[in-house]
Order: structure tokens, then sequence, then C-alpha cells
């Protein structure tokens, strides 16, 4: 397995008695689009600031690229791309004309990877248009051509969506999922639009009052061992439920249908106890958890923000 882009090692910051991020450790891979989600005072903002340089470390340590960040910040930033809410740009400039310009504050950058940048976010054809007459989305996306000039190992978008109508929210999030998979990069992403993380991310970490409380996997229905509510369609629900009960297994009748609190290979078994017993099976529905439920069971019901 590949060493990680982004190592956190029991990162604290503490501001006079307070304790706003508490022993964060944390590991992001590369090639995935990693969500940070949390609670209003949670320590969000406060992580991504740390991991830019923007404020100092109290304890603990931040590896980018395998370079410290307090100690070897240089090494470790030239790896990072970043966007903090919307992009800035010279609006009386052109697209093309905005990336000149901050192409020349980082050595070695060709016009070639300006073209290359350019194409991955899908701007050719406006790229030499004034930024004035950019909508936000497109905007978002120069910023995002912008933060990848110097082929950075991680992009840290501090949310990437606020102002987006849902079509440049779904552009952005598809460009954001191509460049994890093609560029290989780490995607950094802090929001607090639930169902968009659902969609955009494969990993989430939730944070609560500065701790790391919980880390769900997205690519198997938000939990590490896929498990969920699976729902079978069945002939004789009351027969199937005496045959589930006295194989061990705990299931309840839900709108017709027996429920039964398992994973995937569970419910195959379930299937086969049944379809053996010979009750017939019509139909079989996994019903995992949306992100939203997670959030705020994890939580205890706290508002994100």
């Amino acid at each position: 397995m590949n060493e990680p882009i982004v190592r956190m090692i029991n990162v604290t910051k503490r501001i006079g008695k307070r304790t706003i991020i508490d022993r964060l450790s944390l590991d992001l891979p590369e090639g995935e689009v990693f969500g940070f989600l949390g609670p209003n005072g949670a320590g969000k903002t406060t992580t991504i600031r740390m991991m830019v340089g923007l404020m100092s470390l109290t304890s603990g340590e931040i590896r980018i690229g395998g370079y410290s960040i307090s100690k070897q910040f240089e090494k470790a930033i030239r790896q990072v791309g970043a966007i903090v809410e919307n992009p800035e740009m010279y609006k009386y400039l052109t697209g093309y004309q905005n990336l000149i310009h901050y192409a020349r504050m980082v050595p070695g950058v060709s016009d070639e990877r300006i073209d290359e940048v350019v194409e991955l976010v899908g701007l050719e054809a406006r790229i030499h248009d004034k930024v004035k007459g950019y909508s936000l989305g497109m905007r978002q996306r120069l910023g995002v051509a912008q933060a990848l000039l110097h082929r950075p190992k991680l992009l840290i978008l501090d949310e990437p969506t606020n102002g987006l109508d849902p079509a440049g929210i779904r552009e952005l999030r598809d460009y954001l999922r191509r460049l994890a998979k093609e560029e290989g990069i780490a995607v950094f992403v802090s929001s607090h639009l639930l169902a968009e993380m659902e969609l955009m991310c494969d990993k989430v970490a939730i944070i609560q009052n500065g701790k790391l409380i919980d880390i769900r996997d997205l690519k198997n229905g938000g939990k590490e061992s896929g498990a969920g509510t699976v729902r079978l369609e069945v002939d004789k629900p009351e027969e199937a439920l005496n045959v589930l009960s006295a194989a061990g297994i705990q299931a309840v009748l839900l709108e017709g249908d027996i429920a039964v609190e398992t994973d995937r290979e569970g419910a195959a078994d379930i299937n086969a106890k049944l379809v053996g017993a010979g009750i017939r099976v019509y139909g079989i529905r996994m019903q995992s958890k949306s992100l939203e439920d997670q959030f705020l069971e994890v939580t205890g019901g706290e508002r994100i923000v």
C-alpha cells in the first residue's frame, strides 16, 4: 500500500485554555476524494489552516508528501493546491491571462501544462474570455485549474460549492472525481452540503468538538462493513419470521416485508435459508442509511455548518 499523501499525527491546537483540535490523527490516500464534516465550531477551518501553514500546531505533526508542514514548510506546501471558498481572480483579465500570471509565481510551469489544466477542467471554449463574464461555476473551475498548475499531490477545497447552482455543483463534483482518478491527487473537501458530499466523496471524516469521532467509507454504503437494513419480499412472511428466529436471526415484519440488520453476505445466507424452507423470495433490497442519517447519529443531532 502506498504511503498516504497526508498524515496527521495527534494534531492538537490550543488557544489559551481552550482546545480547538484534540489529538486528531488522519491519513489521506492518493486518488480519493476525502470529505471533512463537522458541526459548527468543530474545528474544520482550523484544521485546514494548519494544513496550509496559516496557523501553527500546538503539538503533533502534519506531513504532506512526506514533509512536515512545521519543519519543512516550503517542501510540504509545494505539494498543495488550495481554494478557500470562492477563488479570487483578476476579472479584467482573461482566464488564460490569470493562469499565466499565477504560473509565473511557480518555477517550471510550461505553456503545455497551462493548456493541460484548461482541458482538464473543461474551459477550452471560454479560457480567452474575460473572467468578469464567467459564471460562478466557471470561476470555480478556473480556480481549480490555477490550484493544479504546479502538479500538487493534495488539493484542499473549503466549501467549494458555495453559491453554485445545481448544474455548477454537478460539474465541479464530476471534475473532482476525474482529478482524483486520472491525476492520482488526494482531494480534501470541507462542506456543509451532506447530500453533495455523499455523491462526491469516497470517504468522509466526521469531527466534533475538535475530536475525530468517525470515518465513513461511502463506496460501500457508508460503513466499513457495508452493513445496513435488508428488506425481503416473501410469500409467507409469518412463516419466514419463524424460520429466521429458529436460526437465531433477529428479524421484524415491516410493511409486509421481512427486515433484517445485516450485510450483503448475510442477506445471501438468509435468502438461502428461506428458499431451503420452501418460502418464495420475490425481492431483496439493501437500505443503507444516508450520510445525513449517519451524521446525525454519530454527532447526536448537532447541526452541521
